[in-house]
């Protein structure tokens, strides 16, 4: 079941498919490989809960089936598989060492790996399986030699026996284990529901008796319901070191009964964790507009200041979307959000955030914002300013940069007038200079003043 989603096109048909890797899925059952992946050459199902071998009989292209750490008890199910040559059962619960002789039709089968299992710990096991499988080459990564094998097949009218005996004392074993794990498995399941109903039963009634007791008091309200909470969680936290510290057998039973507790553990993790509130934001400006230096995404980086601009270097990985992140430029900081996670820092001189700039590498990935400098003649005026008190040169020199200044902002080049040269020369010979006299506009207010309707207003 867990791995459907991998064949969700050309009908649920992958024909160019030879690998298939689905170790640690959780993998209980084994089913629609043989339909959905015919031309398999490699199939790794290592680490799973597996307990049967079933439904690969039909890829007549399977080289190589590794099965280790599963719940396999009996080699079966594998003659359809045609070019078999390599099959790895490692710490499995294989008992019935005769159901290797299945085996046997698999003709080009050389690799055979069964140590870890019951089976392999019976005497005459390692003889018993080269006399079978006389097509094998190495047994547990251990070769066989042509002398073992023909001892083997002498051996064999007495081997054979004694290793039908210890089968059929490892089943016996197997049957009690199995009998005594469903009957456990029901009394737990008796006394979860017990527990459950009393444990509502007795949580309601106490909630009644403390609300009753305490409608004064708005702290007191809440108050059960925290030590409600605080129970349950000690309850499950003693549960969780009762399982983990319970001694067991390792049998398929204690292997799938350690999953579904941490399914349970993990559903119910979950939903804490929702529960939970939401991580307060992280202070970027103090309350007194101070930034802060601030590394969320824990992201290497490097700061350099040179005389025109200040360059930061943040070593974003590679690979990430720039959609994932966001710049912003101010005077005094700059502040970068990675996937939502603030990376700021105050810089040490200020800078010009409209004229920065921000580009990746497409090297590295790394991201490289150049801010330059707040220019010198801005600095240098406010220099100049603060000194106007104590240097007479500096408050002249700052006047006329200023009106300078102004004149360039301020003054509309359409009506600008060029000087009249003959009045500078009189003005030298101390000729008088006639100015125009300024008009006086009578206001409203002036009691002399009389309004003519018939004369047009002055523009």
């Amino acid at each position: 079941e867990g791995w459907e989603r991998n064949a969700e096109h050309n009908d649920c048909v992958i024909f160019s498919l030879e690998e298939l890797s689905l170790h640690q899925q959780e993998i209980e059952r084994l089913e629609h490989i043989d339909k959905w992946c015919r031309d398999l050459k490699i199939l790794y199902l290592q680490n799973n809960l597996i307990g049967k071998i079933e439904n690969v009989s039909k890829l007549k292209k399977l080289e190589y089936l590794n099965l280790a750490l599963n719940n396999i008890e009996k080699i079966e199910n594998l003659e359809g598989c045609e070019e078999l040559a390599k099959l790895d059962l490692t710490v499995n619960f294989i008992g019935e060492l005769s159901s290797i002789k299945t085996l046997k039709h698999n003709i080009h089968l050389k690799e055979l790996f069964l140590m870890g299992n019951p089976c392999a710990s019976f005497d005459h096991y390692r003889e018993f399986v080269v006399a079978t499988l006389p097509q094998l080459k190495w047994l547990d990564g251990k070769e066989i030699e042509p002398s073992e094998r023909i001892k083997a097949l002498q051996e064999y009218s007495v081997i054979e026996p004694q290793i039908r005996e210890q089968e059929k004392d490892h089943c016996l074993k197997r049957a009690k284990l199995k009998e005594e794990a469903q009957r456990k498995h029901q009394e737990e399941a008796k006394n979860e529901d017990k527990r459950s109903n009393a444990g509502f039963g007795g949580r309601w009634d106490t909630d009644i008796n403390a609300t009753l007791s305490s409608l004064e008091s708005k702290d007191h309200l809440q108050a059960p319901d925290t030590e409600e909470h605080n129970t349950k969680k000690l309850d499950n936290s003693e549960d969780d070191l009762e399982f983990w510290n319970k001694p067991c057998l390792f049998t398929p039973e204690s292997r799938l009964e350690t999953l579904r507790h941490m399914e349970n553990n993990g559903k119910s993790g979950k939903l804490s964790e929702k529960k939970k509130k939401v991580k307060p934001p992280r202070t970027l400006i103090t309350e007194d507009g101070k930034a802060l230096n601030v590394n969320e995404p824990k992201i290497d980086f490097s700061l350099k200041d040179s005389e025109k601009q200040i360059i930061l270097d943040l070593a974003v990985y590679r690979y990430m979307d720039t959609s994932l992140i966001n710049v912003d430029v101010q005077p005094t900081y700059v502040r970068v959000m990675i996937k939502g996670k603030p990376f700021q820092l105050v810089l040490p001189a200020e800078v010009k955030p409209d004229s920065s700039s921000a580009k990746r590498s497409q090297t590295t990935g790394h991201l490289v914002i150049c801010m330059p400098k707040v220019g010198e003649v801005i600095t240098g005026g406010q220099r100049a300013f603060t000194s106007v008190k104590t240097t007479s040169d500096r408050s002249s020199e700052y006047i006329n940069t200023r009106s300078k200044h102004m004149e360039k902002l301020e003054v509309d080049p359409s009506k600008h007038s060029f000087p009249d040269v003959a009045n500078i020369v009189q003005e030298k010979k101390h000729t008088p200079r006639r100015r125009p006299e300024p008009k006086i506009i009578p206001s409203e207010e002036d009691p002399t003043f009389e309004d003519n309707p018939e004369v047009p207003p002055l523009i």
